[in-house]
């Protein structure tokens, strides 16, 4: 189960890498303000028009990120309580301490994306053209909201409670990734390239824990 959990990670990230690609070479056309490249243009330039734009979702959504944020150092501090607790780092539990690499990983994504744009936002932002292949919030959340789940499923006993707090999340998750899209400060492409990394990212995290939260 392991192998194919990680098999199937690969897979999500293949076939992101090969989406990337695309995006700097089909239908490139400089339909973005400023007159910035898109690629799949057509396909984005539809969507936007459907969608309109909705600052007061965007700003929602970019408060509601700190929920994401939270949870990360909710589980950061868990790791550093048990690691002064067992006064040990290696007695930390495998599941938080992969947690923890798997944190650096998606904020090294992050700063990756903001330094090589893949292409900018269909609207300014105060002002100035920003990056937003993959969308950094969607990618935030699919990240941290699945791999918290899972966390919590492993920690909380009461059935009752443990599906209360799942089903919170899951909507949570699903709220955050179309109000990013509805709002439209997000080509289509975006929210499909942030799906496609955290899946294959939080495939990944879950094959090497292979479902073992506690040690």
């Amino acid at each position: 189960m392991k192998k194919k959990k990680f098999c199937t990670a690969l897979g999500f990230l293949a076939v992101f890498v090969i989406w990337t690609a695309a995006l700097r070479l089909i239908d490139v056309q400089a339909i973005g303000p400023q007159g910035s490249a898109v690629g799949f243009a057509t396909l984005n330039g539809m969507v936007h028009r459907l969608t309109g734009v909705h600052m007061q979702l965007y700003i929602m959504t970019d408060w509601l990120s700190l929920v994401p944020v939270a949870f990360g150092l909710g589980f950061a501090w868990l790791g550093l309580t048990q690691w002064i607790k067992r006064k040990s780092i290696r007695k930390v539990d495998r599941s938080i301490l992969i947690l923890g690499a798997f944190y650096l990983v998606t904020l090294a994504a992050y700063v990756f994306f903001e330094r090589y744009a893949v292409n900018y936002r269909p609207v300014l932002i105060e002002g100035y053209l920003e990056a937003s292949y993959p969308s950094s919030t969607t990618l935030l959340v699919l990240c941290v909201m699945p791999t918290a789940m899972m966390q919590l499923r492993g920690r909380i006993k009461n059935r009752a409670l443990r599906q209360a707090v799942t089903g919170a999340i899951i909507s949570f998750t699903v709220f955050m990734v179309a109000g990013r899209l509805v709002s439209g400060v997000h080509w289509l492409t975006d929210i499909i390239g942030g799906i496609l990394l955290g899946t294959g990212l939080v495939m990944t995290y879950d094959s090497l824990i292979g479902g073992k939260i506690h040690e």
